[in-house]
């Protein structure tokens, strides 16, 4: 294998493989990519047997050839090269190899750019697990700025514990031209609704949170670049821009949300949205990781007096608000009211309330957005 190409270009793509590169494996090959060059095209492959990602960039492949190199060495040694144009070099004569400490010989890749040169150990694709021919019938297309947005307001509500798998994962939901993705965590839930451009048949599964976490990294902020995203019984595929990202599904039912959701309250607020972030963000300056200590709103009349008490010390302040219904004492998480707050593009929201031990519901007019919070007790 004998190729050139651009260093941003490299870097990129190399930063895009390393997010199906697990930190650790019982497996040596899942921690390598797979170059592959042939037919004018370069492709950049890694797979942890969860997440697979196959992304292409363009080059000079004066040799076409296949290789797998270790993805943490590769990826430090591309970015610490000089800004020129970088050389791949693999070659089948017996200079073409190199003794590990053990006295073995391995084939060796030459990696040289300006006047710097490196030569890192290689291994053929033979062991290679490449990204599985999923051939899905239903396929949906989305906007990347949509998608990627959609993902950023709920998937802080994923839940990290294992032992509920399913609360690990998102419902991805279409109903005709309605695209809604759900996430829950035991103590809150996310949805955000979209509108798509086309209607497509119902279609219900749940995509893993890590999968979204980094396709979201991944995807651009432009709205004219679309994302082809195709089902299979286990698999889900997105497609954009020169990247291709495999995934499989988490099998099971998803909780019926719409079960926990009511449009019933006694108390309803409408507060401006940039005043209760920065007050709610203020009062975590005295509230450390492991304390459980809750923010308390205290409604009255057309006051909400936010006040918290920790061993750090104390806060208290009130904001303004438009009022309909009774007076309330209620405890939340703040880190949990932030998350949804940072979440909304309203200047102003509404949050609606039943009692002190039912939860707060923050929704617009159309519930294109609605997050659901349980107090706690204080």
């Amino acid at each position: 294998m004998n190729i050139t190409c651009n260093k941003s270009k490299l870097l990129n793509s190399i930063g895009i493989s390393l997010k199906a590169v697990p930190n650790k494996s019982t497996m040596r090959i899942l921690g390598f990519i797979a170059i592959i060059a042939e037919d004018d095209v370069i492709k950049l492959i890694s797979n942890n047997l969860e997440l697979g990602i196959e992304t292409a960039l363009t080059g000079d492949i004066m040799e076409p050839g296949k290789i797998c190199v270790d993805a943490k060495m590769f990826s430090e040694i591309v970015r610490k090269l000089p800004n020129d144009d970088i050389n791949m070099y693999v070659g089948s004569d017996e200079d073409s190899y190199m003794s590990t400490d053990e006295g073995e010989k391995i084939r060796k890749m030459s990696i040289t750019s300006g006047k710097a040169k490196f030569e890192i150990p290689v291994l053929p694709t033979d062991e290679f697990v490449f990204l599985p021919n999923i051939n899905g019938s239903d396929t949906v297309v989305i906007s990347q700025f949509d998608l990627k947005s959609i993902i950023n307001q709920t998937e802080f509500s994923i839940s990290d514990n294992e032992n509920t798998k399913i609360m690990t994962g998102e419902l991805f939901e279409i109903d005709d031209n309605s695209l809604r993705m759900v996430a829950l965590d035991g103590n809150r839930i996310a949805i955000r609704k979209i509108t798509l451009d086309n209607s497509y048949p119902h279609k219900k599964v749940i995509i893993p949170g890590k999968t979204l976490r980094e396709i979201s990294k991944i995807l651009s902020d432009d709205n004219e670049k679309m994302v082809d995203i195709n089902f299979s019984e286990n698999h889900v595929t997105f497609k954009f821009d020169d990247t291709i990202v495999l995934s499989r599904l988490i099998d099971g039912n998803y909780y019926d949300v719409d079960k926990m959701l009511t449009d019933d309250y006694r108390i309803k607020i409408t507060i401006n949205k940039q005043e209760i972030y920065e007050t709610i963000d203020r009062s975590m300056l005295l509230r450390k990781d492991s304390d459980k200590k809750p923010i308390i709103f205290d409604i009255k009349d057309n006051v909400i007096n936010f006040n918290m008490k920790t061993n750090i010390g104390s806060m208290n302040e009130d904001i303004e608000v438009k009022k309909e219904g009774d007076d309330l004492k209620i405890g939340f998480n703040p880190k949990f009211m932030i998350d949804a707050m940072k979440n909304i593009g309203d200047e102003e929201v509404d949050m609606y309330f039943i009692n002190a031990k039912s939860p707060c519901f923050i929704r617009d007019t159309d519930k294109s957005y609605i997050y659901l919070i349980l107090p706690i007790n204080f």
